[in-house]
């Protein structure tokens, strides 16, 4: 082999193995760059809260389960409801309002810690209490009882549409439509007078509350808790599946249509119930609605405090065009 030849083929031989250096440090870059994107991207995980009823030795029936954090497809609503609020608090409308929105899947909450007295919202829960003492004691909802007797109502409805008669009978099914659909106090009076307490205070006990005292002047919800009321009802979780539709269907029946019903379109079937309370220098006026958006139903919850029951409906009625009109936008995807 001349010198000529073996420079050559050390030169070549330096050559290549440059290349392979080379070659070998990019597939190095290259699979490990494919490795970096071939790597999952880590997410926020939500867990869930699965709530249970206690009492049975071999069953534990399920109530409610929930992500545990607000989701964000339902953000640019609660911008809305947001704004919504900032503009009536600037005109001096509004004090304080607190909103709850569940969809079959997400929810929302709107300035949770706020509490508020619930006036005839509290029927709903005399409803429940009344329908379970009936799966308990068949034949109640037949039971005759006659108003003979006065009554402390205190504080009246001011949307109230219609009441019972001094001196009639009536069965409890008559007196349930009169408290739900009319609103009627004097109803709610003689069916709170039949009902066992303890039964009304294991249920809030059963779906996750604390027992109220019933004694007490002044009761206090959340948008959020009392929402779980309306839930157990559409869940058929708590009561059985003829007395659940039973109560959804007294609900539907409810006369007010001055507050979320007004921000619906003509037609839309909702089950809901109002409750309003307050004084001279301040009013306070709330709504819980199933709303039956075709496809995809959904639970608002709105709970305010203001100067007008005027200004409260109007901001009610805002706020459930707002929702229903992003959650129908929601179902067309």
């Amino acid at each position: 082999m001349s010198i000529s030849t073996r420079r050559f083929s050390l030169g070549h031989i330096a050559a290549i193995t440059l290349l392979a250096s080379v070659l070998t440090s990019s597939a190095t870059l290259f699979f490990n760059s494919k490795k970096q994107e071939d790597k999952q991207p880590e997410h926020y995980t939500c867990n869930l809260k699965v709530k249970r009823m206690d009492g049975y030795q071999y069953i534990k029936p399920l109530l409610f389960v929930d992500p545990e954090c607000e989701s964000e497809d339902l953000a640019s609503v609660k911008y809305k409801i947001n704004a919504l609020i900032d503009r009536e608090k600037a005109s001096g409308n509004l004090t304080a309002a607190s909103i709850y929105l569940r969809s079959q899947t997400d929810w929302l909450s709107i300035n949770n810690n706020e509490q508020y007295e619930p006036g005839s919202l509290f029927k709903v829960p005399i409803l429940m209490a009344i329908l379970k003492m009936n799966e308990q004691r068949p034949g109640m909802l037949d039971r005759v009882i006659t108003y003979n007797q006065k009554l402390i109502i205190g504080r009246q409805v001011n949307f109230a549409a219609k009441n019972i008669e001094f001196g009639k009978s009536y069965t409890v099914r008559q007196l349930l439509e009169y408290m739900i659909k009319y609103s009627s106090n004097e109803a709610t009076c003689l069916l709170e007078m039949n009902m066992d307490r303890k039964v009304l205070l294991r249920m809030f006990t059963d779906i996750g509350l604390a027992a109220p005292n019933m004694d007490a002047e002044h009761l206090y919800f959340t948008a959020h808790d009392y929402s779980l009321f309306m839930r157990a009802i559409y869940n058929a979780g708590y009561l059985n599946r003829e007395n659940s539709e039973y109560a959804a269907e007294l609900l539907s029946q409810c006369e007010f249509k001055d507050g979320l019903l007004k921000g619906l379109p003509t037609g839309t079937k909702a089950a809901h119930k109002f409750g309003e309370t307050g004084n001279d220098s301040e009013k306070q006026l709330h709504e819980s609605a199933i709303v039956y958006l075709q496809g995809a139903p959904y639970l608002l919850t709105v709970m305010t405090r203001g100067k007008d029951f005027p200004s409260l409906q109007r901001f009610m009625a805002e706020t459930s065009q707002a929702v229903y009109d992003e959650m129908k936008a929601k179902a067309a995807l």
